[in-house]
């Protein structure tokens, strides 16, 4: 196959705080440097990485630093890591929304981007005249962008709203119809950022399948940025990990995520959130996660022989929905372990505060680095009213010296449940 994407020595710097350097002087020697003689720009030298959780001394970051990488025609690309990383920023140069500081992109082929929800529509056009100015922007001909329209129109599930301009869309409803007309016209690369998480679960796994059938059925390149690791294993064949804006891990999928995953500076085996920036909608809202040991004492890891609890606490604000507690749990590799809620039973309806503790027995997950995506569902109608991706990431540790058996050795598997067992001898 040959090479659509190349990149060599990428680098993006953005500034902190105030537009320029600060004086005219300074703007005239950065000009003059730059401009004139051509050489590198002083100001840039003082850069520092883009890590968020640390003061620095610079008003400049680097948000993508020295970044190289390949892509083949038909690759689908999982592109993995934490808020603020880079991966939007390299999306949108790869999709020229920006130009990068340093290094340069070749690409060969026609770009369909879908970054953040209002990139490439104009509020004031109805959906179908955002088709006509979408895939005018790409090239194409009024009578290719007609040929389509009808499945683009039909797979958004707009069909009402289509002649209706965009800025009386809901968040939903705005990214249904961008991501069709991105996945729909005649474009070799497609790119998407995390605004699925935008829309209802049904759409998700429409827009998923759309995008597998778009990569091996088409032999279009996909590059694909989201928190959602089985969703990035089953679509993507490669991954790249970027960690403060450089690449840390390239290569296989699994490997990427397992590497990603892994990394032990990023555990979080408790987390609490503001009311005004805490995850979810106008009905529910998530306060607090946190894991617990199996005597109610908070903790930062599982024990395999004793188990333990994960617990959230969260706020319904508004009554006339059914919230259900939800945990979809993930093991290093990005395996799917289980999803788990209690009975509708256990579920409340009523305003006020309240606490889901799901018990993990002893003898049940294996050793090992697990993720915890937290969620609150309504059934009927179907509302995600928030999905937490990364709510907590923790180890399970087993004392070898409990094992019942000799071998000292990993042992495989994802759960490793104490079953009953019967021996008996046969004459």
């Amino acid at each position: 196959m040959s090479t659509v994407i190349k990149v060599e020595n990428l680098s993006k710097a953005y500034q902190i705080g105030q537009i320029g350097t600060g004086t005219i002087s300074k703007d005239l020697e950065r000009w003059w440097t730059t401009a004139v003689r051509g050489k590198e720009d002083p100001f840039l030298k003082i850069g520092e990485t883009n890590d968020r959780a640390v003061k620095g001394t610079s008003n400049i970051v680097w948000s993508l630093k020295d970044i190289n990488f390949e892509i083949k025609q038909g690759d689908a690309v999982g592109i993995i890591g934490r808020n603020g990383a880079g991966k939007s920023t390299l999306l949108k140069i790869l999709s020229e929304v920006t130009t990068p500081t340093t290094g340069k992109i070749n690409i060969k082929g026609r770009v369909a981007s879908l970054l953040e929800v209002g990139t490439g529509f104009h509020p004031e056009l109805t959906g179908r005249e955002n088709i006509f100015l979408n895939g005018a922007i790409l090239g194409m001909r009024k009578k290719e962008i007609q040929r389509k329209l009808e499945q683009i129109i039909d797979f958004s599930g707009v069909e009402r709203y289509v002649d209706t301009p965009v800025k009386r869309y809901s968040s939903g409803m705005y990214v249904r119809l961008a991501f069709a007309v991105a996945a729909h016209l005649e474009s070799e690369i497609l790119i998407v950022d995390e605004v699925l998480a935008v829309g209802d679960a049904e759409f998700q796994k429409k827009c998923l399948g759309k995008m597998n059938d778009v990569s091996k059925g088409e032999g279009r390149t996909v590059l694909f940025v989201s928190h959602n690791m089985s969703a990035m294993n089953s679509l993507c064949s490669n991954g790249l990990y970027l960690k403060n804006g450089e690449i840390k891990k390239m290569g296989e999928i699994t490997e990427v995520i397992a590497n990603y995953l892994g990394d032990g500076t990023d555990l979080a085996s408790k987390k609490e959130w503001d009311i005004t920036l805490a995850p979810g909608d106008d009905i529910v809202k998530l306060l607090k996660v946190g894991l617990l040991d199996e005597e109610g004492m908070e903790a930062n890891a599982l024990d395999f022989y004793k188990g333990g609890r994960i617990f959230y606490q969260y706020m319904i604000n508004r009554e006339g929905f059914w919230p259900i507690p939800n945990i979809h749990l993930f093991s290093q590799k990005g395996e799917c372990v289980m999803v788990t809620s209690p009975s509708n039973e256990q579920a409340h309806k009523a305003q006020g505060i309240y606490e889901a503790v799901a018990t993990i027995p002893p003898h049940f997950l294996n050793e090992g680095r697990y993720v915890a995506g937290m969620a609150i569902s309504t059934l009927i109608p179907e509302i995600i009213h928030f999905y937490e991706p990364e709510a907590l990431i923790f180890d399970v540790i087993e004392d070898m010296d409990l094992r019942n058996i000799d071998y000292r050795g990993p042992i495989p598997g994802v759960i490793r449940p104490r079953l009953t067992w019967e021996t008996k001898k046969l004459n």
